[in-house]
């Protein structure tokens, strides 16, 4: 199983900005700490926030806030929220008649079971649980220590 960058990028913004505690973070903050284009930061920011995942202010003091505590965020619910295509096959994604042995596919079978299996294991992390290693998350992104991180 493969997710979309889009998805990698949802869960690297809800990490920075629950890393930030009750500072709002900035997309160019997030753009610079994770050098990812500024346009595919601002689909998924938005996105998250009709999601109900982040809350955003506008203007010069404005920012991006979670919108619900890092422990009520399930990983595996996001993953099925953001990832636009979870089937593996083509058999998997919704339309009939993409293979002739679909009806009694052992391989389709299988592979349904695995992605059930990868998304219940995604299920039992929350976002509290992606950023135990605070220390660690803090120094790498070069947070907490009176510094601003430089904008490009």
């Amino acid at each position: 199983m493969r997710l979309t960058l889009h998805t990698d990028y949802a869960l690297r913004v809800l990490m920075y900005v629950s890393m930030k505690g009750d500072e709002l973070a900035t997309i160019g903050e997030i753009v610079d700490h994770f050098d990812i284009s500024k346009g595919h930061i601002m689909k998924v920011v938005h996105e998250l926030g009709q999601l109900g995942y982040l809350e955003t202010t506008r203007g010069k003091n404005g920012g991006l806030a979670l919108a619900r505590k890092p422990s009520q965020i399930c990983v595996g619910t996001l993953v099925r929220q953001v990832e636009r295509e979870l089937g593996v096959v083509g058999c998997l994604q919704g339309t009939g008649g993409f293979c002739r042995i679909e009806n009694c596919c052992v391989l389709r079978c299988a592979l349904r079971d695995a992605t059930k299996a990868f998304l219940s294991v995604l299920d039992g992390y929350t976002l509290e649980d992606l950023i135990k290693p605070r220390r660690s998350l803090k120094l790498l992104l070069d947070l907490g220590n009176g510094r601003s991180h430089p904008h490009r």
